[in-house]
């Protein structure tokens, strides 16, 4: 199974971009919203850690963003308990999919939580300032002060480049992403033993 990580900024696109693939995808950011709704464990961990915040269950986001929005330190406790749950959610993903060719990890935190192993594939979205700002102020409920402290967690964006085996240039036409995926896809299913594309 060849493993494909998507990297970028916030509001670059990854999400469209790892879906337009047609092959399985790990979207960390539904599991979290599925944990959210359902995973009462979890609730309970939370508000114990959050008492102040978190009393509303299925989780509520504003309570979440409140906490985050308050204190740092709020934020680590809050990813500490969520994100061991979404690598177990993870670990089912891989197993049940463990016979496809390729999967897709479309997961904010990847490098930074060292998910990805030293044989994936790394995709990295590159977009154009004005297009990812346009993106963000279009998704529902933006918050500019939230974004600010998703953004502080994340690695330099350079790094993640050149970490990056392969750069797809995003300029929100579905005609760009679908001829980068398919030069990718054609590289790394022809080349696959090679380390480097």
């Amino acid at each position: 199974m060849i493993k494909i990580g998507i990297l970028g900024d916030i509001g670059s696109g990854k999400s469209y971009v790892a879906k337009n693939f047609h092959y399985p995808v790990f979207n960390a950011d539904l599991e979290v919203s599925k944990i959210y709704r359902n995973n009462k464990k979890i609730f309970n961990k939370l508000k114990k850690v959050l008492p102040k915040y978190i009393y509303t269950y299925p989780i509520n986001k504003d309570e979440i963003s409140k906490a985050i929005l308050s204190k740092n330190s709020n934020f680590r406790k809050i990813i500490k308990i969520v994100h061991s749950e979404v690598r177990k959610k993870l670990d089912i993903f891989l197993k049940k999919n463990k016979g496809k060719k390729i999967v897709i990890l479309d997961i904010p935190l990847l490098l930074e939580n060292k998910i990805n192993k030293k044989k994936d594939i790394l995709v990295f979205i590159e977009a154009k300032k004005s297009d990812i700002s346009n993106n963000l102020k279009k998704r529902k409920n933006f918050n500019h002060k939230l974004f600010k402290k998703f953004r502080a967690l994340q690695l330099p964006l350079d790094y993640k480049k050149k970490k990056a085996q392969f750069i797809l240039k995003n300029n929100f036409t579905k005609k760009s992403v679908k001829s980068g995926i398919r030069n990718i896809l054609k590289l790394v299913l022809n080349e696959r033993d090679n380390t480097r594309y």
